[in-house]
């Protein structure tokens, strides 16, 4: 038996740029473009001034070969436009490959867009049925699940409206339930996270982990990475509609991350509208420093610095700070702050200029890309100024530890490096053992 659900073989997909397709006409615009309509259209013709030779191309996708196991759930992550969405198209059998072929062997389902699948004047319950009636199903089938589809995207009382009628997030709720309870044997998801509430996007998750759990295959586009390295043990990388990697989770992410590096160390906070404080200064630049120079990636464990420029409008005698680490979905990791080690800054005046460096001695977390929130306050009182737009680190496998050789995803958080040893024993008259360390050996 052949356990390979999906088979790529050499892929490509060319568009031309600003070109588009011809819609359908009425007869009489066809006859308005008769050879014989006008002499403009006539010129038109023999010039080529509208011919599609003159448009530029651009290949979002190019030479992309790959195989799917059954049971497998493979991620997909690289930057926008470099051809994730255009691949699950393929797969999904929206667009057409310019060259090459996909072999897939099972029941898809997808959820591409939002909408994607619906037919607008149809109501949630007629797409229900429509879409299990696309995927081979039978109505007892569809029925026997019904209730937990509706359930599941909290739609219960517009089952019966049109979908036009639906907000976006509505939309994406159901189509999100039809796509995973309607028992497709191949599931395609792309950034099925990026809409909806925090309550919602981890009912996704929960199900997803479910629908792998269960033996069906699952392709997973995403840019959220948290999500990516829980659900998924093998990621493919695109850049620019290439396949720059296919392998291990944490590699991936570790490519991808760098890739997406753009070299902002320093980011000038001064005229952020996402802040909050009570106002009688703010924090006007920060800048992530590594042992050499500027960066936003640092090895797992490498110290660094944050520095933050402070401009004071009052008074401070006082002055504390710190920053908070969370991921990308919004875990808080980690609270730095110079009070909970008895240090507090100052006295300052108004109108004055402040450095504060921060230096970090390492973060020993799994590889990934994590957010920084800088703040300051006056001690004993209310932040002065807190940052609400994240300032992005990435933290990339560099064997700095040894627990680096193995990472497992979706096992924990924190890498450490721990001492180890071993005691044999040995039974005595009286029951107590007497111990002999063994020793341990490195592979």
């Amino acid at each position: 038996m052949n356990n390979t659900a999906i088979s790529v073989n050499k892929i490509s997909k060319r568009y031309r740029i600003g070109l588009q397709k011809q819609r359908y006409r009425t007869l009489r615009e066809s006859l308005a473009n008769s050879p014989g309509a006008s002499a403009r259209n006539i010129r038109t013709k023999l010039t080529g001034t509208r011919s599609a030779r003159s448009k530029p191309i651009i290949w979002a996708l190019k030479d992309i070969s790959f195989e799917v196991g059954h049971g497998e759930v493979l991620g997909i992550i690289g930057p926008n436009g470099s051809g994730k969405s255009t691949l699950l198209k393929i797969l999904s059998r929206i667009t057409e490959p310019t060259s090459g072929w996909a072999e897939i062997r099972g029941r898809v389902g997808s959820l591409l867009e939002v909408g994607t699948g619906f037919h607008p004047e149809l109501t949630g319950r007629e797409n229900i049925y429509l879409n299990g009636a696309i995927l081979g199903m039978r109505r007892l089938q569809i029925e026997r699940r019904f209730d937990e589809i509706v359930s599941f995207a909290e739609v219960e009382r517009f089952v019966d409206t049109p979908v036009k009628r639906f907000s976006s997030g509505m939309q994406m709720r159901l189509a999100f339930s039809v796509a995973a309870h309607l028992e497709p044997e191949i599931l395609l998801v792309d950034e099925v996270l990026a809409v909806g509430d925090l309550s919602f996007q981890r009912k996704c998750m929960g199900k997803m982990t479910e629908v792998a759990g269960e033996g069906r295959t699952v392709l997973f586009v995403s840019h959220a990475m948290p999500a990516v390295s829980q659900l998924c043990d093998r990621v493919l990388v695109l850049l620019s509609g290439r396949l720059t990697y296919d392998g291990d989770t944490n590699a991936a992410i570790n490519l991808y991350t760098r890739s997406i590096d753009d070299g902002q160390d320093v980011i000038d906070t001064s005229a952020s509208s996402q802040r909050s404080g009570t106002g009688e200064g703010k924090i006007v630049q920060v800048r992530l420093r590594g042992a050499d120079g500027g960066t936003v990636s640092f090895g797992i464990g490498e110290p660094f610095k944050v520095q933050m420029m402070i401009e004071l409008r009052d008074r401070i005698s006082q002055l504390v700070a710190g920053f908070e680490l969370t991921s990308l979905d919004g875990n808080r990791i980690l609270n730095v702050r110079s009070d909970s080690q008895g240090l507090s800054f100052g006295p300052y005046l108004n109108n004055q200029v402040v450095t504060l460096t921060i230096s970090v001695p390492g973060l020993p977390l799994y590889p990934g890309t994590y957010l920084i929130y800088p703040w300051f306050a006056s001690r004993g009182g209310k932040r002065v100024d807190n940052l609400e737009e994240g300032i992005k680190i990435n933290l990339v496998s560099q064997g700095l530890l040894e627990s680096e050789a193995l990472i497992q995803a979706r096992r924990g958080v924190i890498l450490i490096d721990c001492s180890w040893e071993a005691h044999e024993s040995t039974k005595r008259s009286d029951d107590h053992p007497t111990l002999s360390p063994s020793r341990a050996t490195s592979e």
